[in-house]
């Protein structure tokens, strides 16, 4: 596999491909609940169904092209949670989807991440432009934001409301939003203020009970 799958470096302008992204988080994901728990391997086909039966009842979701893909990918979660938590309990599901979810591509986007901020003539201005599409392109019109400060210092975007707690929340498992907020720390922990110019704080989370998820972006230098 790439050491870029998501594109991230060698373009002028980069433009998340939301079908790319989510088919390999997906794969990603269904592989590594099969190697980490071979024993239940033979259920990942289950899930699959299940999913496909969760997108038909939520179709009702999709608000635009960006949330078509982020209900596959949230739903995917569900319904490897419904299928694995009356054998491993709660918590241990949880775990298990959180550890799928994150892990199979986190060093890749990490790595990727750290190449554009790197490679970029101004790092903190490349971040900005990329937070900005992926608001567009990957997140779309599921997702409310705010935009407080832009300045050309600091770029404070506020996530208002969140389509994929949206969607927990209707399929009754809130409890997965926190794993959706922890796969940003794939991409948070590229950024190196010494190195690159800019410190990014998210101190809170809708998924861990703040009333909305704060992105803030500040230039140190």
């Amino acid at each position: 596999m790439s050491t870029d799958p998501f594109g991230l470096t060698g373009a002028d302008h980069y433009v998340p491909d939301p079908e790319r992204d989510t088919a390999l988080l997906l794969d990603a994901f269904y592989q590594h609940l099969a190697t980490a728990l071979p024993e239940y391997a033979p259920l990942t086909a289950a899930m699959r169904a299940r999913q496909d039966e969760l997108e038909a009842a939520n179709a009702h979701l999709i608000v635009d092209e960006p949330a078509r893909h982020n209900l596959r990918m949230t739903l995917a979660l569900v319904a490897a949670y419904e299928v694995l938590s009356p054998r491993l309990g709660r918590e241990e599901a949880i775990a298990a989807v959180r550890a799928a979810f994150i892990e199979p591509l986190g060093d890749s986007l990490k790595e990727g991440t750290r190449a554009m901020l790197d490679g970029a003539q101004d790092a903190f201005q490349a971040m900005v432009e990329l937070s900005k599409s992926r608001e567009e392109h990957a997140f779309g019109k599921g997702f409310v934001f705010a935009r407080p400060v832009d300045d050309g210092e600091r770029y404070h975007v506020e996530v208002r409301r969140c389509f994929y707690h949206d969607v927990l929340l209707a399929n009754g498992a809130p409890e997965l939003t926190p794993v959706m907020c922890a796969f940003d720390a794939n991409w948070i922990e590229a950024i190196a203020p010494d190195r690159h110019g800019f410190r990014f704080e998210r101190r809170t989370t809708i998924g861990t009970g703040g009333t909305h998820c704060p992105f803030h972006f500040v230039r140190t230098r």
